[in-house]
């Protein structure tokens, strides 16, 4: 299903379609302020297990991350966070960063690496927002396949031709970016870049 979804004034109509769909196990693609994603429902391990088929990755060995809707919400899935990394966290957020930081208990086992640490983002993008905001928690996130032309990964219409059998909804909100989030690691006292994308790391730390 192709569904349009408005970027700034998301119909709610529309919202509970894919909510309903996460929580029945689906699998959507849905933008966020980086490029679209592939999302499913955090605890439906068959779902995560499908978006491993789409990628043509081994679970074992995949690096998930999910998106929260906003810093109170990350401090439910990661341990505690110092002063330091949680001021970094308040000034990148919302915005176009991964964090790796330690998990918490909250964290499902298939979500974690085998350093006990998960990937987490906050997106600045409304239709994400709502979208966790009334699924209740997290939604698992990985970036589409981006071995093909642009349009493949950022044009809704094109990643609907080629994903509708594989599924559930695609989501409109018009033509995604192409740059992916900037990932960091704070799981230790210096924060390290891991990939430089659409976040800014020098201005970030100063």
């Amino acid at each position: 299903m192709l569904l349009h979804i408005h970027p700034e004034d998301p119909q709610q109509r529309n919202l509970k379609t894919v909510v309903d769909c996460l929580k029945n196990g689906g699998v959507i693609i849905y933008p966020t302020d980086t490029i679209y994603g592939l999302g499913c429902d955090i605890y439906n391990t068959d779902a995560i297990d499908r978006i491993c088929r789409i990628k043509k990755i081994d679970p074992k060995k995949a690096q998930f991350s999910f998106v929260c809707s906003d810093l109170s919400h990350i401090s439910e899935y990661v341990k505690s966070i110092d002063t330091p990394i949680f001021r970094l966290l308040k000034t990148a957020l919302p915005g176009p960063y991964t964090f790796i930081l330690p998990a918490s208990k909250l964290v499902p086992k298939m979500l974690k690496n085998k350093k006990d640490t998960v990937g987490i983002r906050v997106p600045d993008n409304k239709v994400c927002q709502e979208l966790i905001a009334q699924l209740g928690h997290p939604i698992m996130s990985v970036s589409l396949p981006m071995d093909g032309e642009v349009e493949y990964y950022t044009d809704p219409l094109v990643m609907h031709e080629i994903f509708e059998d594989k599924v559930d909804i695609v989501i409109d909100s018009g033509i995604g970016h192409t740059t992916p989030s900037t990932v960091i690691d704070c799981t230790s006292r210096t924060p390290e870049l891991i990939r430089e994308g659409a976040g800014e790391w020098e201005a970030l730390i100063g």
